[in-house]
C-alpha cells in the first residue's frame, strides 16, 4: 500500500550567475560527483548493492548533457528540461516506496525537492529514521550547488 507524499522542499539563493548552476547541476554525478559526501552516497551505493539492489553504478551516459532515461549512478532522469531549468531524478535504490529529486532554477533561486513515496508503515518508517541525515546532506548538497 502507498502512502502520501512526503516532501522536503528547500531553496537556496544564487548569488552569482544561475546559468553556472545549471551547468554544476546538469553535471552532477558521475566523474563530477554529488558535490558534496560523495563517499557517503557511495556508502549508500554500497548498502544498496547488499540488499538486492543495483548500487552505485558509477557513471553517465554523458558527463555534461542529459536525457530522459540516462542513469546517473543510482539514479534514472525523469526529466531534464534545460529550456525551463528543470532536472527530476527518480532513485532506483532499494527502498520501501519511490524517492524523486528535483532541481529547479526561477529567477536566482535553486529549488531543490525531495519527494519519498513511502511503501506503507516501513516505508515511513524509513523515511523518519533517515530524515535527519538526508536533511543534512541535502542542504549542503543545495549549498555548494549554488556556491
Amino acid at each position: 500500500m502507498t502512502s502520501k507524499i512526503i516532501s522536503e522542499r528547500m531553496t537556496f539563493q544564487i548569488d552569482g550567475d544561475p546559468e553556472k548552476v545549471m551547468k554544476r547541476i546538469w553535471s552532477i554525478g558521475g566523474e563530477s560527483g554529488w558535490y558534496y559526501a560523495t563517499h557517503l552516497w557511495k556508502i549508500r551505493g554500497w548498502l544498496d548493492k547488499m540488499t538486492g539492489g543495483i548500487g552505485y553504478r558509477k557513471g553517465r551516459r554523458d558527463p555534461i548533457e542529459l536525457s530522459e532515461g540516462d542513469p546517473i549512478d543510482f539514479w534514472r532522469v525523469e526529466t531534464a528540461d534545460r529550456k525551463n531549468k528543470i532536472l527530476k531524478l527518480k532513485a532506483e535504490m532499494s527502498l520501501p516506496g519511490m524517492v524523486f529529486l528535483l532541481w529547479e532554477i526561477k529567477q536566482n533561486q535553486l529549488i531543490q525537492t525531495i519527494d519519498f513515496i513511502p511503501n506503507g508503515w516501513k516505508g515511513k518508517a524509513y523515511w523518519f529514521l533517515v530524515r535527519p541525515f538526508h536533511f543534512w546532506i541535502f542542504y549542503n548538497l543545495g549549498k555548494r550547488l549554488v556556491k
